[in-house]
């Protein structure tokens, strides 16, 4: 009796020993298996750290793989020399400078949101066996990008020598088609320039690439994002807005003046859009309550993080009830202290076009290893809703009557419709202006979105949408 006693006092000691042990057993493989799924899940952020000698490592045993376009154009390759040296090499030269980026002093561009593929290998192990008798190094996977050579091509050429950024996109899946920013750099001699490139503090800095870091005061592209605010004031009354444009409106000593002093006349609200109207947007921003404009700016993603993994600037744009009359009235317009980069508005304006749903920008489809064999597939993916479907319908309508009735007339009566905005933003005390132009095409269904800033330019309307047709007319394979 005293010995079972005893055993069942011995038990009953060691059963919080034993909770204890199996507690802790749990723990460290629960913790145990966080650390294998986060390093799974963020292998490239963790492989692209500086600090990650593995990098060095890989690139002694592999040679950095292939950068081609969606139609299998080579845009960056690797060359070795016969010592063994090697360089990467941009065919292209400066036509994809800031997209492709560069490997060399740094990575950029999609050269560094696919650095972990494109130094990783796939190949068969019959042939890393093959390539090991000859000493040779094994060839890293392939990138397929999004980007489309012609459009890239001709959105280059249209720029010309000018200042300035384009983004073309497809709305319905956030694939990037090409991306422009001049001035430019030859990624070849990167290595060479980079002290100078690096030096350069000046507005012409090349290393900069205008399209996501590049911020401008957005001028009457902003009317989209203040006629998302008058929608959330007014979504069933909205057709009922009226105005007369005298050439300008004034609070007080405060006053807005319409682009060169131009009389509007009677307008709606479609036709203050079409004919992008100053004092009428001045007078729509005055009205629109605080709250439906903070919420459309926190909607739309005005300094906050967007949803890219290139190098990007946040956009600038607030309300407040404080602000002076002068500074709402600036605001309505897209003047003042806000600013925005072209991405950030392509994306604004992709949600418009996709019924208020915005895909997240991605520049590479597809992962190959140097036989074809495919490594991975990269799904399109819905960032989030920035407005209602109702509401895009109606932005929808608006961009319409752009081309129909308004500022961007030189896109009506093509073989396909267009949609869009044009704006011309002021950017110093002498009303110089920035060109810009952000649509879509086809209106009734779209499939290809550009978004224009041609910096020092002047008229939107005369100098964005001409380069937005160029584009237009080779997606659609116009002569």
């Amino acid at each position: 009796m005293r010995e079972e006693k005893s055993t069942n006092r011995r038990k009953i000691r060691s059963y919080p020993i034993i909770v204890l042990s199996v507690f802790y057993a749990v723990l460290f493989g629960a913790m145990l298996g966080y650390i294998c799924y986060y390093s799974y899940s963020n292998r490239q952020t963790l492989m692209n750290n500086s600090f990650n000698t593995r990098q060095a490592i890989l690139l002694a045993q592999n040679s950095r793989g292939k950068i081609l376009s969606r139609d299998g154009e080579v845009l960056a390759y690797t060359e070795e020399a016969e010592d063994g040296t090697e360089t990467r090499i941009y065919p292209y030269e400066k036509e994809f400078a800031h997209v492709v980026g560069y490997a060399t002093n740094g990575k950029a561009g999609i050269e560094a949101l696919a650095n972990y593929y494109l130094i990783n290998t796939s190949i068969e192990l019959s042939e890393k066996v093959k390539l090991d008798a000859t000493g040779a190094k094994y060839p890293g996977d392939n990138v397929v990008s999004t980007l489309d050579v012609n459009l890239q091509e001709v959105a280059y050429n249209a720029l010309s020598a000018r200042k300035g950024a384009i983004v073309v996109s497809n709305p319905k899946t956030g694939e990037i088609l090409a991306m422009v920013s001049k001035p430019d750099f030859d990624p070849n001699s990167i290595v060479q320039e980079w002290d100078s490139l690096l030096a350069d503090k000046s507005t012409d800095a090349k290393l900069l690439n205008r399209a996501t870091q590049g911020l401008y005061p957005p001028g009457s592209t902003f009317k989209i994002i203040t006629s998302l605010a008058y929608l959330k004031d007014h979504p069933t009354d909205y057709a009922n807005y009226r105005y007369t444009c005298s050439g300008s409106f004034s609070i007080g000593e405060d006053k807005i003046s319409c682009y060169h002093g131009q009389v509007h006349g009677s307008l709606d609200l479609f036709t203050s859009f079409a004919e992008s109207c100053n004092s009428s947007f001045a007078n729509i921003g005055m009205g629109v309550s605080g709250k439906s404009f903070s919420t459309t700016l926190d909607d739309l993603m005005f300094g906050q993080e967007l949803p890219l993994e290139v190098l990007y600037s946040k956009s600038s744009a607030e309300y407040s009830d404080d602000m002076s009359n002068a500074d709402k009235m600036q605001l309505s317009i897209g003047q003042g202290t806000t600013s925005v980069t072209p991405m950030h508005m392509n994306m604004i304006t992709c949600a418009v076009a996709n019924d208020g749903v915005l895909m997240k920008p991605c520049f590479y489809t597809q992962v190959k290893s140097e036989e074809g064999k495919v490594v991975e597939n990269v799904s399109f993916e819905k960032y989030k809703r920035l407005m209602s479907a109702e509401e895009s319908e109606v932005l929808q309508k608006m961009m319409e009557q752009v081309v129909k009735t308004g500022t961007a007339s030189k896109l009506k009566g093509l073989s396909y419709s267009a949609a869009g905005k044009t704006g011309s933003a002021e950017f110093n005390s002498q009303s110089d202006s920035h060109a810009w132009f952000t649509g879509y095409a086809p209106a009734e269904d779209p499939q290809i979105c550009v978004t224009i800033i041609v910096e020092n330019a002047g008229s939107g309307g005369s100098y964005a949408v001409p380069i937005a047709k160029r584009i237009f007319d080779a997606y659609f394979g116009v002569e």
